[in-house]
């Protein structure tokens, strides 16, 4: 997993899962924390992500909350985008519309 970028928008790519959460998470409070306005995950080099992965985002998504700010998510991967729906996150998670 890699994560680039600044306090407004942020990369993420490889894989989101229970190795990578403590680093994630790390960096995804620091770009809320440090910032202002909406905050953009982009997911387009996203490979895979699992339940942990998940929690990490939506720990971001609340902590931005709390910020004032907004989580938005860039590039839902199609795959990913479904299980968003089957959990029906995407109901709470802001999700840019593909362009």
């Amino acid at each position: 997993m890699h994560i680039r970028g600044d306090h407004a928008e942020l990369v993420v790519g490889g894989c989101l899962d229970v190795r990578s959460a403590a680093d994630a998470r790390t960096a995804l409070h620091s770009a809320v924390d440090s910032g202002r306005g909406d905050l953009v995950l982009d997911l387009t080099e996203l490979d895979s992500w699992d339940a942990t992965g998940l929690g990490v985002i939506m720990g971001a998504h609340r902590r931005a909350g709390r910020a004032n700010r907004r989580l938005v998510l860039r590039g839902v991967p199609p795959r990913m985008q479904r299980v968003l729906v089957a959990t029906r996150l995407h109901r709470i998670l802001a999700i840019e519309a593909e362009r």
